[in-house]
């Protein structure tokens, strides 16, 4: 019984440590003063307005959806089928191979966008569109392969071969067959790896540049200069935003499928 009122004490911590920081912004969104104060004196909804007043934050939200659509779009098409190579296949230098893929992740995100930084800007003289989609296909793809890479594992062989020996190609089998049971993995990568693609900022500080930038980076911009609660307002839209895509997957899908 102690062990178990500990266990339950410890889990208090650690969702009192993951959620009142979110309270907390979510409190200050709607004070009336003119700096962010918790608990807010007066109620206000003038900084949600604000960020719809901001041309900065509406056009850098526009491209920090479009540049994180089209980069996992992107990351999607490569990583399904190397996903599906490292699952199906024994070569020489897999392993290496795998945490190639990985290194991303492993590698810090400052020293991933410097590097990109000094081969795609200055050597490549790469537009800045064009470093931005390279830069976020290259720090989800990780995500990509290695959600999908869990699906195809937990997917029985011996259907695909059934399917091959019926008379179906290789092509045929994945898209007829494996594909249609591994769409909830797809579906978990893709919203994983957009909301990373999208909340990046180590990467899209050293890629983005005059005229072109990302919402987060936004953020971090307007809050060296200014300390009203225009920030947590938004914060707040992208809580929100992020509930309602889950909620919408959930009673679409299920997210007891993406753990299969």
């Amino acid at each position: 019984m102690k062990n178990n009122k500990f266990l339950s004490f410890l889990c208090i911590l650690v969702y009192a440590f993951l959620f009142l920081p979110l309270i907390i912004i979510a409190v200050t969104a709607f004070g009336g003063e003119s700096y962010i104060a918790f608990p807010p004196k007066s109620f206000s909804v003038k900084w949600f307005l604000n960020i719809f007043n901001s041309e900065t934050f509406m056009k850098t939200l526009g491209t920090s959806l479009k540049v994180s659509f089209t980069a996992t779009i992107i990351a999607l098409v490569l990583g399904v089928p190397a996903a599906y190579s490292l699952s199906r296949f024994e070569f020489k230098g897999k392993g290496i191979l795998k945490n190639f893929f990985f290194s991303p992740v492993i590698i810090p995100g400052i020293v991933v966008g410097f590097s990109l930084f000094q081969f795609i800007i200055i050597k490549l003289r790469l537009p800045i569109m064009a470093s931005l989609l390279i830069g976020h296909t290259i720090v989800i793809i990780p995500y990509i392969i290695r959600v999908i890479g869990s699906s195809l594992e937990g997917f029985d062989y011996a259907i695909e071969e059934a399917a091959m020996s019926l008379g179906a190609s290789k092509i045929e089998t994945f898209f007829k067959v494996v594909f249609p049971n591994i769409t909830s993995g797809v579906i978990a990568a893709f919203m994983l790896a957009f909301i990373n693609s999208f909340n990046d900022v180590p990467v899209s500080i050293f890629l983005t540049g005059p005229g072109v930038s990302t919402l987060p980076i936004s953020m971090m911009s307007y809050v060296e200069y200014n300390y009203d609660p225009t920030v947590s307002a938004l914060s707040v839209l992208l809580m929100i935003m992020t509930i309602v895509v889950m909620y919408v997957v959930e009673k679409t899908l299920g997210l007891s499928y993406f753990s299969k």
